[in-house]
């Protein structure tokens, strides 16, 4: 068994209730002005060296100063602070008091062992060069990751490496998981809209029924990854939305579809676009309608860099439970994440840190679970120390 060091073991009761006062108080993309003004003032409450507001509209960062800093060396930490629009429903005593919000994806767990390990880092300061502690709003879909590199994040503060960390439900408490390329996936998002011409339902033949269109057009955008891709990639095409008609007996005149295109590679994801395109036009026009397609790319691919990934993966197995048997390899995942604007800027890796056997992300049953935040801070520690030894 690894044994965090005590300092840090200490600081866990007072960091699950600062974790537990961000769930019950979570908020959305940028509007996260409680959880940055809470972070700003225990950053400065731990004696950090610089902290910095609004960054990114309401990023903050701490800055940390080794003992010594004549390596010149800069590592940035990072954690999310945003919450998801989900109505939670795990009736915990620190459950949310937001209708309608929760943090159902692991960012009030991500911020807390961030100021955890922002205040043992200050108080220590046991490595030679400079950490940059990244508390970055609008993860869920506002690329507040881009937002602060656009504001200045890396040639202000002069960082050299990026390092990211996400809870994973299923993987035990005390065990990290790790790949080197990439480990999440590019996403695109889509609007069709689908004009044919409405009728009474008894009399559909003096119309053109949209839904059927759509029933087809849906089938058929399920080849991309069946038959038009190469089947050693990874591509996901997910129709996530259907709208059409009010009523049981009237044939809408508009049908209107949305979902999200995923992919691993770039040259998968221009590949899909090209035929997803295809596939909407041909379909409409072979039943003489109109579709309209509104296709937009988000987040691009996560790829960790390989000797970051290495070096966390080694790092992460000085304070796993089982030593180095506890960081796993783990295949890649589809879901999308806006570290992937760190890694393009600068080397870096994004592991996983287990949340035991919990609900799944975004699911209103899902909690952080607080058994792994020694692990966590000691993980940032380890890096920091590891990264710029003195």
């Amino acid at each position: 068994m690894t044994q965090i060091d005590p300092r840090i073991a200490a600081l866990k009761a007072e960091v699950t209730a600062w974790r537990r006062d961000f769930h019950a108080h979570p908020e959305l993309l940028y509007d996260v002005e409680r959880t940055a003004g809470v972070v700003a003032a225990r950053l400065k409450e731990f004696g950090v060296d610089e902290v910095v507001t609004g960054l990114g509209r309401t990023g903050v960062v701490g800055v940390i100063r080794g003992r010594s800093t004549g390596s010149g060396r800069v590592v940035a930490l990072r954690a999310d602070m945003d919450a998801l629009p989900i109505w939670e429903e795990t009736n915990l005593p620190h459950a949310s008091r937001t209708p309608g919000k929760m943090h159902a994806c692991g960012h009030d767990g991500h911020t807390a062992m961030l100021l955890g390990a922002a205040r043992h880092l200050a108080a220590t300061r046991e490595f030679d060069g400079t950490a940059i502690v990244v508390f970055q709003p609008a993860e869920e879909g506002g690329a507040g990751a881009r937002a602060m590199i656009e504001d200045g994040l890396i040639d202000r503060f002069g960082i050299q490496q990026f390092f990211g960390m996400h809870s994973l439900p299923g993987l035990p408490v005390g065990r990290f998981g790790i790949r080197s390329g990439p480990v999440m996936a590019a996403t695109a998002n889509f609007d069709i809209t689908i004009d044919g011409r409405g009728s009474h339902a008894a009399k559909p033949n003096d119309g053109n029924d949209p839904i059927v269109i759509a029933s087809h057009l849906i089938t058929a955008l399920q080849t991309i990854a069946a038959r038009a891709t190469d089947p050693l990639k990874s591509v996901v095409v997910s129709v996530c939305s259907v709208q059409a008609g009010e009523t049981y007996n009237v044939i809408p005149p508009t049908a209107k579809l949305k979902g999200t295109v995923r992919f691993l590679e770039k040259a998968v994801g221009l590949a899909a676009e090209q035929r997803f395109r295809a596939i909407v036009e041909h379909s409409a026009r072979m039943f003489g309608a109109q579709a309209v397609l509104d296709y937009r790319y988000g987040y691009p691919v996560t790829a960790n860099h390989a000797a970051e990934a290495e070096f966390a993966g080694t790092v992460a197995g000085t304070v796993a439970e089982s030593g180095a048997d506890g960081v796993e390899l783990i295949p890649p995942m589809m879901g999308g994440e806006d570290f992937s604007y760190m890694l393009e800027a600068r080397p870096g890796a994004f592991i996983f840190i287990g949340n035991g056997d919990s609900a799944p992300l975004h699911n209103p049953g899902y909690d952080f679970n607080d058994a792994a935040l020694p692990y966590g801070i000691a993980y940032w520690d380890g890096i920091v120390r590891s990264a710029m030894p003195l």
